[in-house]
């Protein structure tokens, strides 16, 4: 059996209450954060914080609660939300209703990390969210997940990414995201008028946008990378490990659920695709 470290924190940034939850099983550690403005919380944080996430969520007026996407670190404590809060509305994307009707299903070392996910019930979300003070445009920025959505203040210009963003330079990924979709996320989300970004595990990001265009800047050098060493006949092994030659720990923890591998094969389809065409 393992023992968790948790702990949370609470702080404010402009107008936005941040709850920063911190998780470690066995020296492995992850942040994961909750936001809450305007009547509004973005996700729930993971269901091994339970109990300091609920001490949170019972200090605030909850009038809607709108996900990112359906892991189990952002979802955790809907189920709990939906029986203490029984007229809170939950939203997620349309293609995701059906999956948190059940109880989350996903491997042993992300539920040692974030525990498992109850059932719960949630509805499409719309192209909008309205709150007391400001209308929300809900961007459609798949990649790290094909459910996943960004929520954008048209009034506060605050952009709330999810796990679209989390750091600038991406090394390893989970074996269902594309990093090509990813690419392409973050290059709509710079379209909107925004500086400051909340991200779900790097917490509140006052350069946001300027952080966003690094991540941009440094997936599209790594995509011209491997595509020379595609051009070069370079497998997909060379190719990982000339441009990761770092083995993360993550990789072996999680049997190769998360790798760097990924993200070259995500590249190769897309350029053979492009040829194709």
């Amino acid at each position: 059996m393992f023992t968790r470290e948790k702990s949370i924190e609470i702080e404010q940034h402009r107008d936005v209450r941040c709850a920063h939850g911190k998780v470690a099983v066995q020296g492995i550690g992850m942040s994961v954060y909750s936001f809450f403005v305007d009547g509004l919380l973005i996700d729930t944080g993971s269901y091994s914080l339970s109990q300091e996430f609920q001490s949170f969520f019972n200090e605030i007026p909850i009038e809607q609660l709108a996900l990112t996407h359906s892991h189990e670190d952002h979802v955790g404590n809907a189920a709990w939300i939906q029986h203490h809060h029984k007229n809170v509305p939950i939203y997620i994307h349309r293609d995701s209703v059906s999956i948190c009707a059940v109880d989350g299903d996903y491997p042993l070392y992300r539920q040692a990390l974030w525990g498992e996910r109850p059932a719960f019930v949630a509805q499409a979300i719309g192209d909008t969210i309205q709150t007391k003070s400001a209308t929300w445009d809900v961007i459609e920025t798949p990649g790290h997940t094909t459910d996943h959505l960004s929520f954008y203040n048209r009034e506060t210009g605050a952009m709330f990414t999810g796990d679209l963003f989390i750091q600038p330079k991406t090394k390893v990924v989970l074996d269902e995201e594309n990093i090509v979709h990813t690419l392409a996320s973050l290059r709509k989300i710079v379209n909107y008028d925004f500086d400051v970004v909340y991200c779900c595990h790097a917490g509140f990001i006052a350069d946001g946008r300027t952080k966003i265009q690094e991540k941009i800047a440094y997936l599209e050098d790594m995509e011209g990378k491997v595509k020379q060493l595609f051009m070069q006949g370079y497998t997909i092994e060379e190719m990982t490990k000339t441009i990761f030659p770092r083995d993360y720990p993550i990789t072996k923890v999680s049997g190769e659920q998360w790798s760097s591998k990924h993200i070259i094969t995500a590249f190769i389809h897309h350029f053979t695709q492009e040829s194709l065409t």
